[in-house]
C-alpha cells in the first residue's frame, strides 16, 4: 500500500490513535481499488443486508459522494486509476445541470465532491466551469425574502402535495452545501456567492437551532413574505426531537463556514452544536439515529452522525486553542473508535462498503445499512485526524 505517510502524523494525535487511522484508512484505499471493476461507472445509494450496494437510479443527492472517495483516493496514492473512474462520471452530473427537475440544494453534495475536486486535482477547466454553473443554480434558490436557501423542488405541476410541502422550507443538510458557494466566490470575487452562503447559514444559526442548542431538521417559511412560521422533521423522530444526522450535517457546515470565511458567528453556533452533541451522545460511541427517541422505540445507531459529526468537530478542534481545541478532538476521536468497534466494514469479506448500521431515514424503515456518505464522511474523518489539510469543500 502506498499513501503518502509524510502527511499523515500530527502531534496531536497520539501513536496508537494515529496507527489505528492509518490502518483503517489503508483498508479504504484497498476496498475502494477492490470495488472499482465491480461498482463500474455506478453510484452507490444504500447498501443490502448483505452489504452489497443498491444504486442511483439516475440523478441522485448522493451521487458525489462516491466520486469524492475516488479523488480522496487518487490524492492518497497518486494512483490515476481512482482519478479516471472518477472523471468517468461526468455525464452523470451534466444531466443535473441541463435538467432543472434534478437540481435543488444538494448541488453542493454533487459538485464539491465531484466537479470541483477534479478542478483543484487536475486543473480540467471543464469541470471548473461545472462547478461554476452548479454554484450559480444553488445560489439562484435563494429566497431574499426570508433569507435562506429553499431545500427541495417540486416534482412536477401534477404534484401538489409535494409542492406545497417544498415551499418556503430550508433544512439543516444545506448547511454542509454552502461549500459550493464559498469556493465560487472564492475563485470569481464574485461577491454574491459569499452573500447568499452567509444569509442561508445566519437564518439557519436563528431559526433551525433553537436555544437549548438542539435543531430541527427543517424550518417553514410563508412562501410569499417570508416569514418564519414553524420547525418540523422530516427524517428525524418528530417535530420536537433532535435528528442526529441534522446535528451532524450543522456541526459540520458550521465550523467548515467559519473556517472559510472568518466569520466569527459560524465558529459560535459550531460551538454551541457541538457541546450539545456531547452531551446527548453521553456515553454512546455510536450515535442514536435521534437524540430525543423515546426509550421504547428501536435504538438503530447511525454511522454515518458519527462520521459526519467527528469529520466536523476535527475542524473545529482545528479553529481553536489549546484545552478546547483538545475537548473536541477528544470527542472526534472517540466517536472514530465507536465506528472501528461497532460499525467497521472494512476488512469484512464480501463488503461493498467502509462502514455498516447507518440510519438512511428510519420513519420510512432504511436502517441498519451502509450508505455512501457515511463511508465519505469516515475516510474524510480519518484524513482530518492524521493531518490532512487538503479537500474539496
Amino acid at each position: 500500500m502506498s499513501i503518502f505517510a509524510d502527511h499523515y502524523f500530527t502531534q496531536e494525535a497520539t501513536a496508537i490513535v494515529a496507527d489505528d487511522h492509518q490502518a483503517a484508512l489503508e483498508r479504504c484505499v484497498v476496498r475502494l481499488r477492490e470495488q472499482m471493476p465491480v461498482i463500474g461507472l455506478r453510484n452507490p445509494k444504500i447498501g443490502t443486508a448483505g452489504n452489497r450496494w443498491i444504486y442511483c437510479d439516475g440523478p441522485d443527492w448522493v451521487m458525489g459522494f462516491y466520486s469524492g472517495e475516488l479523488w480522496l483516493a487518487h490524492q492518497l496514492t497518486g494512483d490515476p486509476a481512482f482519478a479516471d473512474a472518477a472523471r468517468a462520471r461526468r455525464p452523470d452530473f451534466r444531466c443535473v445541470l441541463e435538467n432543472q427537475r434534478f437540481r435543488d440544494h444538494d448541488l453542493g453534495f454533487q459538485f464539491s465532491l465531484h466537479s470541483v475536486a477534479e478542478w483543484l486535482m487536475t486543473g480540467d477547466g471543464t469541470a471548473r466551469r461545472m462547478g461554476l454553473e452548479a454554484a450559480t443554480f444553488l445560489m439562484e434558490r435563494f429566497r431574499p425574502e426570508g433569507g435562506y436557501i429553499q431545500a427541495w423542488a417540486p416534482r412536477g405541476p401534477d404534484d401538489r402535495a409535494h409542492a406545497a410541502f417544498v415551499a418556503g422550507r430550508m433544512i439543516a443538510d444545506t448547511m454542509q452545501n454552502l461549500a459550493l458557494l464559498i469556493w465560487a466566490w472564492r475563485e470569481t470575487g464574485i461577491a454574491d456567492f459569499r452573500a447568499v452562503a452567509l444569509g442561508h447559514a445566519r437564518t439557519t444559526a436563528r431559526h433551525l437551532v433553537r436555544q437549548d442548542d438542539t435543531a430541527f431538521h427543517t424550518y417553514v417559511f410563508d412562501p410569499a413574505s417570508g416569514a418564519p412560521l414553524r420547525g418540523e422533521t422530516h427524517q428525524g423522530f418528530a417535530d420536537d426531537s433532535c435528528w442526529a444526522r441534522g446535528q451532524a450535517w450543522l456541526i459540520h457546515g458550521f465550523a467548515q463556514t467559519y473556517v472559510t470565511t472568518g466569520e466569527r458567528d459560524m465558529l459560535d453556533t459550531a460551538r454551541r452544536l457541538a457541546a450539545k452533541a456531547e452531551e446527548l451522545t453521553g456515553n454512546r460511541r455510536v450515535p442514536v439515529w435521534d437524540y430525543r427517541l423515546p426509550a421504547s422505540e428501536p435504538q438503530h445507531v447511525d454511522s454515518s452522525a458519527a462520521a459526519i459529526m467527528a469529520s466536523g468537530l476535527y475542524i473545529l478542534s482545528g479553529a481553536v486553542e489549546s484545552d478546547e481545541s483538545n475537548r473536541w478532538r477528544s470527542f472526534a476521536d472517540r466517536l472514530v473508535a465507536g465506528l472501528l468497534a461497532e460499525c467497521d466494514l472494512t476488512g469484512a469479506p464480501g463488503a461493498q462498503g467502509f462502514l455498516g448500521h447507518g440510519a438512511a431515514h428510519v420513519p420510512a424503515g432504511r436502517v441498519d445499512a451502509m450508505l455512501p456518505y457515511g463511508d465519505y464522511y469516515f475516510m474524510e474523518a480519518l484524513m482530518r485526524s492524521l493531518g490532512h489539510d487538503r479537500f474539496f469543500w
